[in-house]
């Protein structure tokens, strides 16, 4: 899997650079040449997701389960996946990650997802405010904002924010490390194809993919009837059955390892199932719990309009919660 991703990143994105580079893409005036380039930008933006999606099992340690070696193939494939291709730092990602899967759906330790009580957002701070005002446009930009800015766990390029609180100068070295590989991809490839080629090849594909990564991750943790929970009531299993399975379509759902429709599962044994395994996984959960009389526990939605519907709820509800939807005792 992750050779066929990096071989789909690596060939959408060269045959990108080459039309890009190519005298009749000079010749066209520049709206000319942004139609020109944008089903290729979409293309190759897609690819980076899916080879995104291979940096997220090596981040759960499910690439390779080797006793002698296999913190090492996680690490590099993390790296090549996630530093290089995705230009997302693998281990500060990681790190803030799974703090995401040990507090998922509790309202203030949840991490990835910031949450604001609906009824209390006159009360808000007039940069949150500001922020709601202007979400819709907003949406090709979070994930930067949340790599390089630290919102709402800490910064991921420059180490400040909660995620950073007490962690060791040897466990921040490390994930400087990350973040080398990071600039250093980044440096070169703009050296070598100047600003403007760059932002077309590489930061294009790169806002596509943060698209689908916000709207996946962003998708999969609300819903209409979507519960938080407190330090008084919150369990693991709790806030893992608050996640959402989406079926974006068969295909789709295949090229991005079943993330979307296995999240369910992801979530309950997120070290213990690699992706070609979630959707086995998933209908023997679901036949489980319907066997024991527990399927309400389970939530699945089919989202085939999936671009209509981040746009609608991201829009409708943005990051805010409804005091009934939490339950404190």
């Amino acid at each position: 899997y992750f050779t066929i991703d990096l071989i789909a990143v690596a060939g959408t994105m060269g045959f990108l650079k080459q039309v890009v580079t190519s005298d009749v893409y000079h010749s066209l005036p520049w709206w000319n040449q942004a139609i020109m380039v944008a089903p290729l930008q979409v293309l190759t933006g897609f690819a980076m997701w899916c080879m995104w999606c291979i940096g997220h099992d090596a981040g759960h340690t499910t690439v390779s389960k080797n006793r002698s070696y296999g913190h090492i193939i996680n690490r590099v494939v993390g790296e090549i996946a996630h530093s290089m291709v995705c230009l997302t730092p693998f281990v500060p990602w990681r790190s803030s990650h799974l703090k995401h899967h040990m507090g998922h759906n509790h309202l203030t330790r949840d991490y990835s997802h910031q949450w604001f009580i609906r009824e209390e957002q006159d009360n808000l701070h007039p940069w949150i405010k500001m922020s709601h005002a202007t979400r819709n446009l907003q949406l090709p930009i979070l994930y930067l904002v949340y790599l390089l800015f630290g919102i709402p766990d800490g910064g991921h390029v420059f180490f400040y924010g909660r995620m950073w609180q007490g962690e060791s100068l040897k466990r921040k070295v490390n994930a400087a490390i990350s973040v080398v590989i990071s600039m250093a991809t980044a440096g070169t490839l703009w050296i070598n194809m100047g600003t403007a080629d760059f932002t077309v090849v590489c930061i294009g594909p790169w806002l596509v993919m943060s698209f689908w990564l916000f709207m996946v991750t962003y998708l999969q943790h609300h819903s209409e009837d979507g519960k938080l929970y407190t330090d008084d009531t919150w369990t693991f299993e709790r806030g893992a059955f608050e996640t959402v399975d989406r079926d974006y379509g068969q295909w789709i759902n295949r090229m991005s390892h079943h993330l979307m429709d296995g999240h369910v599962v992801h979530h309950l044994f997120f070290t213990r199932v690699p992706h070609y395994h979630l959707e086995t996984a998933t209908k023997s959960l679901v036949e489980k719990l319907n066997e024991t009389g527990q399927g309400h526990w389970y939530k699945s939605i089919d989202t085939p309009d999936f671009t209509q519907e981040i746009i609608k709820q991201f829009n409708d509800e943005w990051f805010f919660i409804n005091e009934k939807q939490i339950i404190r005792k």
